[in-house]
């Protein structure tokens, strides 16, 4: 997600300064604790949460008419009582587990200050609808035994709300707050110092040069330059905003519709967030919650992530067929040779990293072997090199990125206690599984109608996260396996940034290509729409790798050849643009190759033989009657 010009201030003087060593000495300590320092709990957990309430009222406008260029008296009051509750927690913390059940009206009152300022904090950044995702809970739990029955509750009391919250492992200073600290900010430190090394042009370029002269070459170089910098990035608005400047006006002159140029990169920049090894911070957040090592997590994402850029490669490459385009002049474009020259060293330190993890490394220590090899291939070139000023520019830079992740903290700390203390948590899976009447298929739909919902005013994550929590008990009870269910409710959350009304990627996008937002993110769900078929493989084959040697090659082969199917499926041309009928056998030609057996998968093959040699007799008949075949297509 982006940051709204509207809501971040543009801080001066000492202001300016003062945020930015917060930003950056905390990228550095994490990188450093996370690695080779040895912190106390309550240290590595408090001084995130602290980072993550008191940064956002700072540099976050609390309304539109407030002061641009320094925090205002009441942010500055909202920073120091976060600053007391958080250090009062990390001081007090093993006395007060000492005096557990007995809280004094200070351990309280600390509490009620770090909820607040938890909420506004996420309201600032995330804007009141990730609020109310707090508030909402809160007065559940205040007034729960005034509903009925089947989701209600005894109530609680507000400082038995605050107790939980404040004082216990499932609250502000929980799960959220250790993913934060251990993975995201290393990880996003790693990205940082690589964007600073010039690998984002570098990867444009050399997508350019390989693929801009194909049909629709700009886009294809789109695709792939994500696909490339989604491996460290993570984050689908940053590669939108990185990116777009350069691939959109490219597009636009190929020849593609402005509202088309901006969905291609909305779509392709989305795989950020699923393509390993950083994968947004879900992988993280999926490690902590499940105990499943990061590495084997990364693993059996991979090919589901690889394949999601197939498909929108697919879409991009018949889609500009249909539109009749071509690739840029040569003359226009990179040459490989000189790209490769100039920037080959960039790829070093992702090699470094991926070797580290595969060594056996953990993800923290790998991610600062990753960050010592950028500095030092750094220096390979004069115009990359990366001296002090660089490197704290590189942290800084970390601090800032991890923002919109670290706002959710507290606020999603709030969500979990609390819906862990009403218990809503046991009973929700049970009563999915019924309302679904123990059916896989129907239980996915519902959990994507969820999905859709909140992801209206979430991010990714926090959409993950909030349904993960209630909705993985109920796939596992069904017979899911736990990564599957998780990856299968992580791939559903995408659409909370391509899913017009509200649509953060494609919207940035249509900013950049002077396109209708409308248009720019239905063309953007179009082009994604993979992401609510790969969750049905997840839990239906062994795509996932939980089968045998055999079972797990044949679903890759299904899921890769059911992928293009639907991708040419869904972009309605072939060699021609296709009639009903013909898109009607490829349509079930796709659903026979997602499934992994032998016989369908030539079925479909054969089915999809018939359309390839009919479209050819089409536009042969074409060429017969001096019609031009990318007319008739239009």
């Amino acid at each position: 997600m982006a940051e709204s010009p509207k809501k971040t201030r543009t801080l001066s003087g000492r202001w300016d300064v003062a945020v930015k060593i917060m930003m950056g000495a905390t990228a550095l300590y994490y990188v450093w604790a996370s690695t080779v320092g040895v912190v106390s709990l309550q240290y590595y957990r408090g001084i995130a949460v602290l980072y993550s309430l008191v940064v956002p009222l700072l540099l976050y406008k609390g309304w539109r008419r407030g002061r641009e260029d320094r925090p205002t008296i009441i942010d500055l009051l909202l920073a120091l009582g976060a600053t007391a509750s958080v250090v009062y927690w990390m001081v007090e913390h093993e006395a007060m587990a000492y005096r557990a059940g007995d809280y004094t009206a200070l351990d309280v009152g600390m509490g009620v200050i770090a909820t607040i300022v938890a909420i506004e904090a996420a309201r600032r950044v995330l804007g009141l609808d990730m609020a109310l995702c707090a508030i909402v809970p809160i007065l559940y739990a205040l007034f729960g035994n005034y509903l009925p029955f089947i989701v209600g509750h005894r109530g609680y009391s507000p400082r038995r709300i605050v107790e939980y919250v404040y004082l216990t492992s499932d609250g502000i200073f929980g799960i959220m707050a250790q993913v934060l600290a251990e993975f995201i900010i290393p990880f996003v430190a790693f990205g940082a110092f690589l964007e600073r090394a010039g690998v984002a042009k570098f990867f444009v370029d050399i997508s350019l040069a390989s693929l801009g002269r194909i049909a629709g070459g700009p886009a294809q170089a789109s695709v792939v330059s994500s696909a490339l910098m989604g491996t460290i990035s993570g984050s689908p608005i940053a590669e939108t905003v990185t990116k777009g400047p350069i691939t959109i006006p490219l597009m636009k002159r190929a020849g593609f519709p402005p509202h088309i140029a901006g969905a291609v990169e909305a779509a392709a920049s989305t795989g950020a967030a699923i393509m390993p090894p950083v994968m947004g911070a879900g992988a993280f957040v999926m490690s902590e919650m499940t105990g499943i090592p990061y590495l084997d997590i990364i693993k059996v994402a991979a090919i589901p992530g690889i394949l999601y850029f197939l498909s929108v490669g697919v879409m991009v490459y018949f889609e500009s067929r249909k539109l009749g385009l071509r690739g840029l002049p040569a003359k226009e474009l990179p040459r490989t040779r000189e790209v490769w020259a100039r920037g080959w060293y960039l790829f070093l330190p992702i090699a470094v990293l991926i070797g580290a993890l595969m060594i056996g490394y953990s993800p923290q220590v790998a991610a600062l072997y990753g960050m010592l090899s950028t500095i030092a291939v750094s220096w390979i070139r004069k115009e990359t090199r990366m001296g002090v000023p660089q490197i704290w520019q590189a942290l800084v830079d970390a601090g800032k990125n991890c923002l919109f992740v670290a706002a959710l903290t507290g606020c999603v700390g709030v969500l979990i206690g609390v819906l862990s203390l009403t218990g809503i948590v046991i009973r929700f899976p049970y009563m999915l599984v019924e309302l679904a009447g123990q059916n896989v298929l129907i239980t996915i739909a519902l959990i994507a109608c969820a999905t859709l919902v909140l992801g209206l005013p979430l991010p990714i994550t926090a959409t993950y996260l909030i349904v993960a929590v209630v909705a993985v008990p109920a796939l596992i009870k069904l017979g899911v396996p736990m990564l599957s269910a998780h990856l299968l409710i992580f791939w559903l959350s995408l659409d909370s940034n391509i899913t017009p009304p509200v649509a953060l990627g494609p919207f940035a996008a249509a900013a950049i290509a002077q396109a209708d937002p409308m248009k720019t993110g239905w063309a953007c769900f179009r082009f994604a729409k993979i992401i609510y078929v790969m969750p049905l493989l997840f839990a239906y084959t062994h795509i996932l790798l939980t089968g045998t040697p055999a079972q797990n090659f044949g679903a890759i082969a299904s899921a890769t050849l059911g992928t293009v199917l639907f991708s040419i499926m869904s972009t309605g041309c072939f060699y021609l643009k296709t009639k009903f009928f013909e898109w009607s056998l490829l349509a079930i030609a796709t659903v026979l190759a997602f499934i992994p057996t032998l016989p369908t998968g030539i079925a479909a093959l054969a089915l999809f033989a018939v359309v390839f040699l009919w479209q050819r007799r089409r536009a042969a008949a074409l060429i017969l009657a001096n019609q031009p075949a990318g007319i008739a297509a239009r």
